[in-house]
């Protein structure tokens, strides 16, 4: 076998599956999924989108009512204890097949996150104080390991939690603003995805209970804990 050949086995094994793109883009609709289970049902705190959180936080600090210190800092810490870890799997994982390493994150995602549907099924109201916070800490941790995972990947334009620099990127690049509007798509997309996953974690959220969103989360990144390949 040539060395040309043998190089070209690896490479062909990263690229089976779903592109990076794509699976990003499911994981966008995710984040609104789990963001509108935790605000709306965790007593208005994010779990996903830190930077909202930050801002929820100085809310609670205040005494505004609704919010919550306790619940917000528990997603804070969670979220960065989650980021450790994946900065961690990063060093462990990035230097070797990149399906490998995101198929593995994703695993463990689609395990927080059904572990986290199962409490929820278990307390459909999250009326235990238990709940609110075992759900807060799994969703936030699992948010924290994916979201080191994916600035580690380095997908331009796809965050897959924040779209403040998305919507800027969009504004700015776009021809309107003297730029060429080349990304356009991929930040259209993405800005998409987020809306449709938080207005269907809303409706469930408001319709049934805490429990459909998360398994439904659960799902879709168990699914592309299979599917997923290498490349972008």
């Amino acid at each position: 076998m040539t060395s040309e050949s043998a190089d070209a086995q690896p490479r062909a094994a990263e690229a089976r599956g779903v592109r990076l793109v794509p699976v990003l883009l499911v994981l966008t609709v995710v984040s609104g999924l789990i963001d509108a289970v935790s605000y709306l049902g965790l007593g208005r705190v994010f779990t996903a989108n830190m930077t909202g959180n930050v801002v929820v936080l100085g809310f609670a600090a205040a005494g505004a009512p609704g919010f919550s210190v306790a619940h917000t800092l528990t997603s804070l810490v969670s979220f960065l204890a989650g980021a450790v870890v994946g900065g961690r799997v990063a060093v462990r994982l990035g230097s070797g097949s990149r399906r490998t390493w995101v198929r593995s994150t994703l695993a463990v995602e689609a395990v927080l996150l059904g572990a986290s549907a199962a409490v929820a099924f278990a307390d459909p109201d999250a009326t235990a104080d238990a709940t609110v916070y075992a759900l807060i800490s799994a969703t936030a941790f699992a948010m924290g390991l994916r979201n080191a995972t994916v600035r580690k990947l380095g997908v331009a334009d796809l965050t897959t939690t924040v779209l403040t620099m998305t919507l800027t990127g969009l504004a700015s690049d776009s021809r309107a603003g003297g730029g060429s509007g080349h990304h356009s798509p991929r930040r259209t997309a993405s800005v998409a995805a987020m809306l449709a996953g938080a207005t269907l974690g809303a409706w469930l959220v408001i319709h049934h209970d805490l429990g459909i969103p998360l398994l439904i989360a659960a799902v879709a990144v168990a699914v592309l804990a299979v599917v997923a390949s290498g490349r972008e």
